[in-house]
């Protein structure tokens, strides 16, 4: 590959960073140009409008029954990212022995890349310039195959991860949970400008809907507590009646946050999927001749705004700097080694199979790129906000998701160069 073809490929790439670069200088505390309460509602603008049209516009649009089918393998990816990283999270926890405390969060935060946001950023870059080797429709067609990833990675985050990173029983003081007590309400928190701009970039709003339970250690308490004593409680009588492990497995269920997974962009997906496969009512929505076409228009407009924002939204998170961290350097590097580096040479091995099989969309080279991404990119900020919102590793997270984002700047420059290799090896 020449120099040409590198720069190329970099080139879209340095986009994003320029974007980012504007949004840390604006942000930082030394200029403070722009007043962090403005990111924070700028994330939101993202969170509920921008994102939602852009997913509601180019998968409603690009989605079809045929294309679910043949789509099958993204959000399956999606799954097979996680376990990989949970195994490669579990070794690097072996090889680097982070503190006792944090061992759960050395294994969450190697699977989780973000598959949203940054995503949907590298595929609009990538884009962008009219002889883009991806073809004409790669911006629709790419987008369309983020987007349809992105109900399975939600589900993840809202179940595996929620619990996951429960706070460590060893080093919690609150009142031990009794198996069978009622759920209590929502106990709604004002929003607070001291907060890390972190907590508020992928998920706006997430201390008002904490409750008391958030930052109990659930699992810890209700799978080792005395099984006795769990059905002592004259509200446990259902334990009589069912067995015991089945009365913790609903107990935790209905303490899950099911309720909060559909937030606006699911809710976008969800009926962007359904317009989209419904061929007598898609027509209406969809199309210059659409009857409603002006108002599919006005969603691109708008979303055209998500991109910038979301990168400038980034810049302000990076110009906070990191936390203080308690989980040691060695574990920090092994994280961003495992992540940035190793786990992207397994979706090269999951690619280069996946392609001898046939089972990827035939001459498709966006949909190539788009799994080959689930590997590529940091862990997903969304993690930090469930580590504040769960009182666990906060932190730690942060920290780990600052210097991922910088050192991402070099991981992604080095993958993307190969993979524009790769998947055009044959051209």
């Amino acid at each position: 590959m020449d120099i040409v073809n590198v720069i190329q490929s970099v080139i879209p790439l340095l986009k994003l960073i320029t974007l980012t670069l504007f949004g840390l200088i604006l942000a930082h505390p030394k200029s403070q140009l722009i007043p962090k309460a403005a990111f924070q509602l700028l994330s939101r603008l993202v969170f509920t409008l921008f994102l939602p049209y852009l997913i509601f516009i180019n998968l409603g649009e690009t989605i079809t029954l045929h294309n679910f089918i043949r789509w099958w393998f993204i959000p399956v990816n999606v799954i097979i990212s996680t376990a990989a990283g949970c195994l490669l999270g579990l070794v690097v926890a072996a090889i680097c022995r982070p503190p006792p405390e944090f061992f759960r969060l050395t294994v969450i935060m190697t699977p989780f890349g973000n598959t949203g946001n940054l995503p949907l950023a590298i595929v609009a870059s990538v884009c962008h310039d009219a002889d883009t080797p991806y073809g004409p429709e790669c911006e629709n067609t790419g987008t369309a195959y983020v987007c349809f990833a992105q109900w399975v990675a939600m589900l993840l985050v809202y179940t595996l991860v929620y619990h996951m990173m429960e706070p460590v029983s060893d080093f919690h003081h609150q009142e031990v949970l009794e198996v069978g007590d009622e759920i209590e309400e929502d106990l709604p928190m004002t929003n607070n400008l001291s907060r890390p701009l972190l907590v508020e970039a992928e998920w706006p709003g997430v201390e008002e809907i904490a409750t008391e339970h958030c930052k109990t250690p659930l699992i810890a308490t209700v799978f080792t507590e005395d099984e006795e004593a769990s059905c002592s409680s004259p509200k446990s009588i259902t334990c009589l009646a069912e067995p015991k492990i089945v009365t913790k497995i609903k107990f935790v269920a209905n303490r899950t946050p099911f309720r909060h997974i559909l937030q606006p962009p699911i809710f976008a997906t969800v009926l962007a999927l359904f317009v989209g496969m419904v061929p007598s009512l898609k027509p209406f929505i969809y199309g210059g001749d659409a009857p409603l076409a002006f108002i599919t228009d006005s969603l691109a407009m708008m979303s055209e705004a998500m991109v910038p924002s979301v990168m400038l939204v980034l810049g302000g998170m990076l110009a906070e700097g990191p936390n203080e961290s308690r989980l040691g350097s060695r574990t920090t590097v092994g994280i961003v080694v495992a992540r940035l580096l190793v786990l992207p040479l397994v979706g090269i091995g999951v690619v280069t199979l996946g392609d001898g099989l046939k089972i990827f969309v035939a001459g498709d080279e966006m949909y190539k790129l788009v799994v080959l991404l689930q590997y590529t990119t940091p862990s997903a900020i969304l993690l930090g906000a469930v580590g504040s919102l769960r009182g666990y590793a906060a932190k730690e997270a942060a920290a780990l998701l600052f210097w991922q984002h910088i050192f991402a700047v070099f991981s992604l420059s080095i993958y993307l160069v190969i993979y524009s290799k790769l998947l055009f090896a044959y051209d």
